[in-house]
């Protein structure tokens, strides 16, 4: 594999990773704590929108490497 394609990977990981963290923060936060439902909606919403953002990552990822192919 060309370093390229590794800078790919990593960055990509590290991003997944972070998006990760961040959504499991929100499970905690939601889990845990005592926050009026408005507030809890909105992070309920986040962590749908951070999913897909996830999603959106490695389906890019993987075009990015079929076009490499």
């Amino acid at each position: 594999m060309d370093s390229q394609l590794w800078g790919l990977i990593l960055k990509d990981t590290g991003t997944i990773m972070v998006a990760y963290m961040a959504l499991r923060v929100h499970h905690r936060v939601r889990q845990e704590h005592n926050i009026s439902k408005k507030v809890a909606t909105i992070m309920g919403l986040e962590q749908k929108l951070g999913v897909l953002g996830i999603v959106l990552i490695v389906l890019g990822f993987i075009l990015q490497v079929i076009a490499r192919a």
